[in-house]
């Protein structure tokens, strides 16, 4: 069944489960996890209310069906759109990716993470903190501007279990990583030495990428507004 929205060309079934979400997310290509000023282009706006997360229900919707798209292989999830949640396909990152490389360089504490992470493969906020000497907003505000910069998303999301009955009621702890690791079969191995592709290679210049990305929203959101989009990436 698929669902009348504002957002363009976005057709998917009404999302009521983690397969519909995964549906929802490969057809959109880029999304926003969260309602924002392009109305009905989010994954919130395209979930079915009654399973939008309601604590008390114990429904955890989207909010949990997140960990089996990302788990998929073939979704990136971070908060590389404004700063804010959101979920691609790699073609589409890639490009975003592009973009943001081209413009945006770590700075000292961004560099120490990403250090971190090539030793050690990924990293959690807990480890963040101790390796920056920072509380945990800190931590989160450093993570957040690696994921802008498309230097790091998020690796894996694991399900806490709590009590002596290992209840789940939605508590989660993420670990970040480099798309390079995530997406390649051989990260210990530069480009040319590899025996596929690069997945998070593009033939457009930055620039390009970046008409191709707004491109593409446009259609899909419904957008012709090129300012919001501007800001919608943030």
């Amino acid at each position: 069944m698929s669902i009348s929205t504002h957002a363009g060309n976005i057709s998917a079934p009404r999302i009521t489960s983690a397969e519909t979400m995964h549906r929802a997310i490969l057809e959109a290509g880029i999304i926003p996890f969260f309602e924002n000023a392009v109305r009905g282009y989010s994954i919130e706006e395209l979930t079915a209310p009654e399973y939008w997360f309601d604590g008390e229900a114990g429904v955890l919707g989207p909010w949990d069906w997140k960990i089996d798209c990302l788990q998929s292989g073939d979704i990136v999830y971070g908060k590389f759109l404004g700063g804010k949640a959101a979920f691609a396909t790699v073609e589409w990152y890639k490009e975003l990716r592009a973009w943001r490389l081209s413009r945006l360089s770590p700075d000292a504490a961004g560099q120490k993470i990403l250090d971190f992470i090539g030793t050690n493969g990924s990293i959690s906020i807990k480890e963040v903190r101790g390796l920056l000497g920072v509380k945990k907003a800190a931590a989160d505000t450093a993570i957040t501007r690696l994921q802008m910069q498309c230097r790091v998303v998020t690796g894996d999301i694991r399900r806490v279990y709590r009590g002596e009955d290992l209840h789940y009621n939605g508590w989660q702890v993420s670990s970040f990583t480099t798309p390079e690791a995530l997406f390649s079969a051989e990260p210990d191995f530069p480009w040319p030495f590899r025996s596929g592709a690069d997945p998070l290679a593009t033939e457009c210049t930055p620039e390009e990428s970046l008409e191709r990305l707004l491109g593409h929203i446009g259609t899909i959101s419904g957008c012709t507004d090129r300012k919001t989009l501007i800001k919608l990436i943030g």
